[in-house]
């Protein structure tokens, strides 16, 4: 018999349906792209915003695809988005306002606002998190001291994938994957750090009682279901809360077993961290720059993010506005071609946050530093991806650093699989094995969740031998480790570790 299950998986630019069609006999999935769209930002008077009511939309569009085709056999539908951005809900459940994008500059000059209120050492022993200039904390801080009309009406706070699901199925939760990003929540206990919220002088009634990733809660909407033809089905479609920050369904799905590897979650943003049965909230930890974000079943991942793909996509944005194409495997093929180790880049410097112009970006970074300037689109692209799989090296020394473990191997999830050129570097830099898949991870991990949810499966051993049997996974292996071993020096001192 064959299930079909739902994974809304949206990310700052896309999103798309995916349908997993899971074999109950041998036990693996095969997976469906029901239906794709774009999630861009738009710049407003008034900052920078996300269009929730788009992607609401696109989403029932998906589950009315999904049911045309597959009729009784979809079962659930769970929402998985990038973390931190929120919606404001009034005593009504009306949303209030437009949600602000992560990029958006209203939390500049926040984080010397925060340390007014409370200490570094204090914000990591309250929550594990280092300070960014993205996190909940410091958008909630940017909106009370603009006295915000939003926040001051504000019943109850949900994040992005907490207000879909809310719009689906009429349940407001806030699920603890996507809390743990926010600088407001205990890892220790799973819950709203108080101390924290009461710091920054938030309302604590905006902030639920959090659910774990696997809990179902409630089907859709009657209105829903009209839309989608889920009300002529023999049961109802089920909304799950799976682990609804898209890290923390990837890492859900990476195919490992032991303790010996870091994972590395691949795309816009790359997240490198291990799974851990707790969080790491000692000063060894802070001093590496590691922040404790929350996983399945009771776990903590210990991680760090990079700014990973971001460089390579908007290189790729600028050019064709410039009139030049390129798709992914041309800019590939371009930066394998090009001199290796000719300059480095910091991908985390603040002169890359901001999207527009990141060729330009690139070039006057290695100018400023004394570095060659790279003057064609291969060497800058080599430049890039040098500089990310450096990157990756140097959290990998910090996650050994802090934690006193012996990694190796590595194991990367995610679209930036397919970059080759990537993976290899991040061999040869690290000097470990690298074991690229799945491709579509974090869609992997959100279906495991509802998998679990609704009793297809036991335990997360089951479902990474569900992927380890339902994807290819390709291992690279260090070539020549020993001639990163300068360029890694280099960089280091480039950006200061």
């Amino acid at each position: 018999m064959v299930k079909t299950f739902l994974a809304a998986d949206l990310g700052a630019g896309s999103g798309r349906v995916i349908a997993a069609h899971f074999h109950s006999q041998d036990k693996h999935i095969t997976l469906e792209e029901v239906h794709r769209f774009e999630n861009p930002g738009t710049d407003l008077p008034g900052g920078s915003f996300w269009d929730p009511i788009a992607l609401y939309r696109h989403i029932v569009e998906g589950v009315r695809l999904a049911i045309a085709d597959h009729g009784n056999a979809v079962c659930s539908i769970a929402v998985d988005t990038w973390g931190v951005d929120f919606g404001l809900l009034d005593a009504n459940g009306e949303l209030l306002g437009v949600p602000h994008q992560y990029r958006d500059p209203r939390t500049q000059g926040m984080e010397e606002e925060l340390a007014k209120l409370v200490s570094r050492e204090d914000v990591y022993r309250f929550t594990g998190i280092q300070n960014a200039f993205y996190n909940t904390s410091l958008q909630l801080l940017a909106a009370k001291l603009a006295n915000s009309p939003a926040l001051a009406s504000a019943d109850r706070l949900l994040f992005m994938p907490d207000l879909l699901a809310y719009w689906l199925c009429g349940v407001a939760s806030n699920e603890v994957t996507n809390c743990s990003t926010s600088q407001l929540f205990d890892p220790t206990t799973r819950n709203w750090s108080t101390p924290m919220i009461e710091a920054l002088g938030l309302p604590r009634s905006i902030f639920s009682d959090p659910v774990e990733p696997g809990t179902p809660l409630a089907p859709l909407r009657d209105e829903v279901a009209r839309l989608t033809g889920a009300d002529k089905l023999s049961h109802p479609i089920q909304v799950i809360a799976t682990a609804s920050h898209d890290t923390a369904s990837a890492v859900a799905a990476v195919p490992a077993t032991g303790d010996d590897h870091v994972w590395i979650s691949c795309g816009t943003w790359s997240i490198l961290g291990i799974v851990s049965e707790s969080p790491h909230l000692d000063e060894k930890a802070r001093a590496c720059g590691l922040s404790n974000e929350l996983g399945v079943h009771g776990t903590t991942r210990l991680l760090r993010n990079v700014s990973g793909l971001w460089m390579i996509q908007e290189c790729q944005r600028q050019w064709e506005l410039d009139g030049t194409k390129l798709n992914y495997g041309e800019m590939a093929d371009l930066a394998t071609s090009a001199k290796p180790f000719t300059a480095f880049v910091n991908p985390d410097d603040p002169e890359f946050a901001q999207p527009g112009g990141m060729p330009d970006r690139i070039r006057e970074f290695c100018a400023k530093t004394g570095q060659q300037e790279p003057t064609d689109k291969a060497t800058i692209l080599r430049v890039a991806t040098e500089s990310i799989a450096l990157a990756y090296a140097c959290v990998v020394d910090r996650i050994q650093a802090a934690t006193d473990k012996t990694f190796r191997r590595i194991h990367i999830v995610g679209g930036g699989t397919r970059n080759e050129l990537l993976m290899q570097a991040t061999a040869d830099a690290t000097g470990l094995d690298v074991i690229a898949g799945p491709v579509e991870a974090t869609a992997c991990g959100n279906i495991m969740m509802q998998l679990h949810a609704t009793g297809e499966l036991d335990n997360m051993d089951e479902a990474r031998d569900i992927i380890r049997k339902s994807f290819p996974l390709k291992t690279y292996h260090p070539n020549d480790h020993s001639s990163w071993k300068e360029p890694l020096q280099t960089f280091k001192e480039l950006v200061g570790v």
